[in-house]
């Protein structure tokens, strides 16, 4: 499935690049400044910003095959001027895109350096996207207990909730009147993957994770649209929800369509030591690039 996975991804990326004429991104450093002789594709948010992926060693590397990545390339066939910037750090939470503490940036943090960037380059973003979040989950998805997961988490996502408000509200007042479209992510399920484990426990949770996954995403959603953003919907392009319906995959029998999806998208099923690995292969960043563009033309 995976060797099947690949080979889409590299045909399309090919296509595309062949179609726009080779024309490389330009993937800013993450304090990277750039001129405002050029149109501009900001990029935001955590490690999907930033295109991460596991290398043969099951290490997690920034690549060039991302989201943003594919989305510039399809972006640039209708503005030859647009350049890429991507500001994304691999780890970043809500907090820490405010405050800063992971990746290093000039100005002290994401925000603060995206806010600079937007400040600067009045009327010349044509697209900011961004996926932050997740990783404020994470102290709720290491634990086992479906009820403890809840209450874990009934005690994260009001701080995601405040703390994305922020953040909206800094990038949609950075370039003061008429700020460039935003668009923000929601998330698929990596937790999905806990069937494979087999037993009825995880097989449940891998249920339940739908759920949770689904009011994860309702919450950003609900942020991001009070700030007049749009929402590209990668819980739907992953098919999250298609738990029901079983797909044969031949490394794991039959599994749910929804998780047969995931283990086509992302490493989550590749075998150590590659994976298992949360981040989208090149076919699934593929899906989430087309899943924000169809968001953008929308």
């Amino acid at each position: 499935m995976r060797r099947i996975a690949t080979t889409f991804a590299v045909a399309t990326v090919v296509a595309a690049t062949a179609m726009a004429g080779g024309a490389p991104a330009l993937a800013a450093t993450h304090g990277a400044t750039a001129t405002t002789a050029h149109s501009f594709y900001l990029s935001l948010g955590d490690s999907l910003a930033q295109g991460v992926q596991p290398n043969a060693q099951g290490v997690s590397v920034e690549t060039k095959q991302g989201y943003p990545d594919q989305l510039f390339t399809a972006l640039h066939l209708g503005n030859p001027t647009l350049k890429l910037v991507k500001l994304g750090c691999p780890g970043e939470t809500t907090a820490t895109m405010i405050n800063g503490g992971i990746c290093s940036y000039s100005t002290g943090s994401q925000l603060a350096q995206a806010a600079a960037f937007l400040a600067s380059h009045k009327g010349h973003v044509q697209l900011v996207t961004i996926d932050i979040g997740a990783n404020d989950l994470n102290p709720c998805l290491v634990l086992t207990n479906i009820t403890d997961i809840v209450k874990c988490l009934q005690g994260v996502f009001p701080k995601i909730q405040t703390n994305l408000a922020t953040i909206m509200n800094t990038l949609s007042t950075a370039s003061g009147s008429g700020p460039p479209p935003i668009i923000g992510m929601n998330y698929y399920d990596p937790e999905l993957a806990n069937w494979l484990k087999g037993t009825p426990a995880d097989k449940a949770l891998a249920k339940d994770s739908i759920a949770l996954a689904q009011a994860f995403g309702n919450l950003l959603g609900g942020v991001y649209k009070a700030f007049g953003a749009k929402v590209a919907d990668v819980f739907t392009a992953f098919h999250t929800s298609q738990f029901a319906a079983r797909v044969t995959l031949p490394a794991f029998g039959k599994v749910p369509k929804a998780l047969g999806y995931l283990c086509s998208y992302t490493w989550m099923c590749a075998a150590p030591p590659v994976g298992p690995n949360i981040h989208a292969n090149q076919l699934g960043y593929g899906v989430i690039a087309n899943t924000f563009l169809n968001t953008y033309l929308g």
